[in-house]
């Protein structure tokens, strides 16, 4: 069985008051990553502390904690989420800068939701509403493209899997990209409170509806759960017993237990020990994603023989 890829989901919207040991300066972004790619993360995405920095500024904020990261592992897989502005075009803004500060990939959602950010049932819960139309995938897809960033894509719920494997079958999709399939986990994002959620709750007949729908396209997955734990869920041991990755970190996670990154890395390597999969290094990740080689991002290509 291939290489397992553990994608480290660093901070995103945790604060110390959910978890105390979240990582949000540069310094602290920069030591974390570090650890956890030597316990066997090879891909790391976090937000920055400033998420209303557009452009070269968001860029440069991140290459601060990026900088040491890729002084210790040159071939770290490094991925920033949005940016908060309003504009599109804005929105997009700081893909090529964070590509030359090292970026390898960029966050894509192919869909629209309703994501709750607090408990409560309906009428009560405060909601994030987005629209993202194929037109909208599109563009954020060619602006990647354009800048030598794979996609890292989001699947909030089946539709946004359909589109994505839609894209790539369209050949559109940038070399290397990576569908992350989040399950529910019970909580919202920011203070991991119950509420009404989104999409599919982890168990075995969830992961196999979207393995259905993957299919023969080829695709690459990981499985991670939002607002609960990849481990606990059982989810993490399924995906990896099914061939596919896993995502796990403090963005995600909630529940009793208040652990580091480090040790939720660890535990990922334990469940892969069981299975018998090796950890794959950044180099191995990439290789196995379809990438180019760090340093030597394409620009301009879609994703590399897209099965029909």
């Amino acid at each position: 069985m291939q290489p397992l890829i553990i994608e480290l989901a660093m901070n995103g919207e945790t604060r110390p008051s959910r978890n105390p040991h979240v990582s949000r300066s540069p310094n602290a972004i920069a030591d974390e990553a570090i650890a956890c790619i030597d316990l066997g993360a090879a891909l790391v995405h976090n937000h920055s502390d400033d998420p209303m920095l557009v452009g070269e500024a968001a860029a440069a904020r991140y290459s601060e904690g990026w900088t040491p990261i890729l002084a210790a592992h040159p071939d770290a897989i490094l991925c920033p989420t949005n940016t908060g502005a309003r504009d599109p075009a804005e929105r997009l803004a700081h893909l090529a800068p964070c590509a030359k500060a090292g970026a390898r990939m960029a966050a894509i959602d192919t869909g629209s939701m309703n994501m709750p950010l607090s408990g409560g049932g309906v009428g009560q819960a405060r909601m994030l509403s987005y629209v993202n139309d194929f037109d909208r995938i599109a563009t954020i897809l060619a602006a990647m493209r354009e800048a030598g960033l794979a996609a890292s894509i989001g699947i909030y719920e089946p539709g946004f899997l359909r589109a994505a494997i839609a894209f790539h079958r369209a050949g559109l999709l940038p070399p290397g990209s990576f569908a992350k399939l989040y399950f529910f986990g019970g909580a919202n994002y920011h203070d991991a409170t119950p509420c009404i959620g989104f999409g599919l709750s982890p168990s075995a007949a969830a992961l196999d509806a979207y393995l259905d729908i993957i299919g023969g396209s080829g695709l690459p997955w990981a499985a991670a759960v939002v607002g609960g734990c990849v481990v606990d869920s059982g989810m993490a041991a399924l995906a990896i017993a099914r061939g596919g990755h896993v995502r796990v970190g403090l963005e995600d996670h909630a529940g009793p237990r208040t652990p580091t990154n480090a040790e939720l890395i660890a535990e990922i390597a334990g469940l892969a020990r069981v299975a018998c999969r090796p950890l794959a290094t950044p180099a191995q990740a990439a290789k196995l994603l379809g990438m180019s080689p760090a340093g030597r991002q394409v620009r301009g290509v879609g994703t590399a023989s897209p099965k029909s």
